[in-house]
This record gives structure tokens, C-alpha cells and sequence, in this order.
């Protein structure tokens, strides 16, 4: 990483700590030494190399040997090989993820909560058996194909991918857009519209075996540069009915459930991104020496490195206790948009302080902060735009539908 162009000031400073409330503490101690392993592997394993494949819009392949040994895959997915944990814990090692890189931590959330989640909540007993395993020893890694060219939002009704039944096999045609892990993975969680009854329905599809399937790698995106992104094509794809996810409800209800705890999620996600680019905009703020002294000592600095760090703590402190509300079982999906909307419009905020700390450096790729700013704005818009969450909200609230 660079460094501010001036002398450490001599005088003992604290650390950057973003974890103001001590939200750590909520968890027991052998949670919180995996909370701890997770940072210490995204510290001296990931930083070192992150920005070099942020630059390059290049994924660590490197990495996958050392994050398979950290046993995170699948993680808060009991039994079936995979990790276990509590509902805090998931959302923890998330959050220490994106406080080093927001891709691969969307890498992570797009396998485990995305790909393993849908299995685990829609799949069979023996899909599970079958796929779960193998997943969580990261022999075989996952994407989740919703998202199409031309349907974002109105996925729910609206999808033009089609699934045919023919005998005991179904043919897909169409495609999918802004696919995580979509060109280099093994299977894709794909969701398609069933033309006999007009509902979604999932299908788990082997990418490298099975015919009509392609992925184009989406190029020269400005933001979540490390996580691979692709379009998917499907033509005349023939998917064993063995492969059709049939433990759910065989309708939209299936991957909205499975969304409903990604956005709760992401809402972590984010909030690692806001800590991070805290923690980076504090420590050089404290090194920066101009007028002879850190800037961290200026007036105005002060005050938005307050700001910043008063947006993570009420983003915590509401996911925390979202937190609470999913491990009773009590997680509503307005709830699960408010987090994602708020945590997501706050993110805004934090980061753009956090570059205006660091001026002129703020936009340069060495100092980190520039990689959060920009991962920022794909999060802002991804797994429901700030306008749908806030709809679901508005719904919830008002007894109204607002949605076209």
C-alpha cells in the first residue's frame, strides 16, 4: 500500500477501530476466533495482492487454496459437510470480508449465500446431499442466474428465460445478466419460467458439461472489478428433472426467500466497506502532515471522520438487530429492504467522505479508498435497487402497492 508522503507523527496514536460498539463481543469465543482468523487471512493474504487485480479486473485465483482452508464455505448451513454457525457469525465474517475487499467478498456471498443457500432452501434432500458437500469443500464453486439482459427489477413476474419439460428432462433457453463467479464456475443456480404453468422454477445447471450453455465475461466495469461477471446464453440447454430444484414452493417465492437473507446480507456487506474505507481515511489522516501537523488534528477532518463512523454504528446497530430477527425466524422482507436501502445510501456517504479525506490520493487505487468508493456504487444497485427496497418498504407500511 502507498503511504502519506510525511513522518508518523511520534505521539501514540489509537488504531483505527471501526468496531465502535463492540459488536464482537455478541458472539462467543469460539465464533469470535473465526471472526479473528477471517480478518487475519483478508489482512496478510488478500490486501497484499488486492488492488494489483482490482487494476487488472483479474480474480486471485491464487487464493482459493488458502480460503478453502479457512472451512467458510457454506458457512451458517448446518450439516452437509458445511460449517455451521450462528445467523451473527455469518453476518460477521461477511462484514470482515468487505472490510478489506468488497468483491470477494461478493465472491463469497455469491457462492455460500447465493448458489448454497438456494440448494439448502428450495433443493431436495438428496440435491443436498449430492451438491452441498462438494460446495463446501470448494470442489466445485456456484453462481446464482437470475438478473437477465433486458428484466432487472420485474424478475418476479417478468423473467424470459423459458424451461420446456421434455420427458425427464427440461430444455432453458435465454439468458442471464450480471452473474457473479458466472465465467469461471461449476454450477449455476438458474431461474427460469416454466411455460406450461408460467411459474419460476430453479434449476441447478453443470456449466462445463452441459451443451447450449456459454458465458461472455462482462468487461470494463468501473466497480466490483475482482469478482468475475458474465452473461449467461442458454440454447436448447437440457437439464436432467433430477436437477430441478423441488424442495420448495416451485414458484417466485423460492428465490425471493433466498433473497430476502442475501439483502440482510449485503447490508453487512456494505458496512465492511464503510469500515474499511474509515479505517484506511483515519489511518492516513493521522499520518498526513500539512500546515506541520496531521490533518487528523484539523477541525473539519475530525468532523467527517465522526460523520463516517456515526453511519457505521447505526448501520450495525440496525443489521445487528436484523440479526436477532432472523435467528427467531421473525425476518420479514420489508425488513430485510429497509437494511439493505439504508446500509446502502449511508455507504454512499461514508466512502465519499472517506475520499475527500484523503484528497487528491483519494483517487488512486494504492490508497484503497478508491476501490470502496467505486464497489460502493454496484452494491447501491445490485440484489434490489435502493427504489424496489424502499417499495417493498412503502407496501408494507401503507397497505399499498406502488409497484407498476
Amino acid at each position: 500500500m502507498a503511504t502519506a508522503t510525511a513522518l508518523r507523527p511520534s505521539k501514540q496514536l489509537p488504531p483505527p477501530n471501526s468496531d465502535f460498539f463492540q459488536f464482537a463481543d455478541l458472539l462467543g469465543d469460539e465464533e469470535r476466533a473465526i471472526v479473528k482468523k477471517v480478518r487475519t487471512y483478508m489482512e496478510t493474504k488478500v490486501q497484499p495482492i488486492i488492488n494489483k487485480h482490482w487494476a487488472a479486473d483479474t480474480f486471485p485465483f491464487e487464493l482459493l487454496p488458502s480460503y478453502k482452508e479457512l472451512n467458510i464455505a457454506g458457512i451458517g448451513i448446518n450439516g452437509y459437510g458445511c460449517p455451521g454457525g450462528s445467523p451473527l457469525l455469518v453476518a460477521l465474517v461477511a462484514l470482515e470480508i468487505a472490510r478489506t475487499d468488497v468483491s470477494f467478498c461478493t465472491f463469497h456471498g455469491v457462492h455460500t449465500g447465493l448458489a448454497m443457500e438456494s440448494i439448502y432452501l428450495a433443493g431436495t434432500e438428496e440435491q443436498k446431499q449430492k451438491w452441498l458437500p462438494p460446495m463446501a469443500r470448494m470442489e466445485k464453486v456456484g453462481c446464482f442466474a437470475l438478473t437477465e439482459p433486458l428484466v432487472g427489477s420485474g424478475a418476479g413476474a417478468g423473467l424470459l428465460t423459458t424451461a420446456k419439460r421434455d420427458g425427464d428432462t427440461w430444455i432453458l433457453n435465454g439468458q442471464k445478466r450480471w452473474i457473479g463467479n458466472a465465467p469461471w464456475c461449476d454450477i449455476s443456480i438458474v431461474w427460469a419460467r416454466d411455460v406450461a404453468d408460467n411459474q419460476v422454477k430453479g434449476f441447478i445447471v453443470e456449466n462445463k458439461t452441459t451443451p447450449g450453455f456459454s458465458v461472455e465475461k462482462i468487461e470494463n466495469k468501473i466497480a466490483l472489478k475482482v469478482v468475475q461477471n458474465g452473461q449467461i446464453t442458454m440454447t436448447d440447454c437440457r437439464v436432467p428433472d433430477s436437477n430441478r430444484l423441488q424442495g420448495g414452493k416451485g414458484t417466485f417465492r423460492d428465490p425471493a426467500l433466498v433473497l430476502r437473507g442475501t439483502r440482510h446480507g449485503v447490508g453487512w456487506e456494505i458496512t465492511g466497506g464503510q469500515m474499511g474505507a474509515y479505517e484506511h481515511a483515519l489511518k492516513y489522516a493521522q499520518e498526513r502532515l500539512q500546515f506541520g501537523k496531521p490533518i487528523a488534528s484539523f477541525q473539519l477532518i475530525q468532523e467527517l471522520l465522526a460523520k463516517m463512523l456515526g453511519n457505521i454504528v447505526a448501520c450495525q446497530s440496525m443489521l445487528a438487530r436484523a440479526v436477532q430477527l432472523e435467528a427467531a425466524g421473525k425476518l420479514t422482507d420489508a425488513q430485510a429492504a429497509i437494511v439493505k436501502a439504508f446500509c446502502t445510501s449511508k455507504a454512499r456517504e461514508t466512502v465519499a467522505w472517506a475520499r475527500e479525506v484523503l484528497g487528491g490520493n483519494g483517487i488512486v487505487v494504492d490508497y484503497n479508498v478508491a476501490r470502496f468508493f467505486a464497489d460502493t456504487e454496484a452494491i447501491y444497485s445490485y440484489e434490489g435497487t435502493y427504489q424496489m427496497q424502499n417499495l417493498i418498504v412503502g407496501k408494507a407500511i401503507t397497505g399499498f402497492s406502488a409497484f407498476v
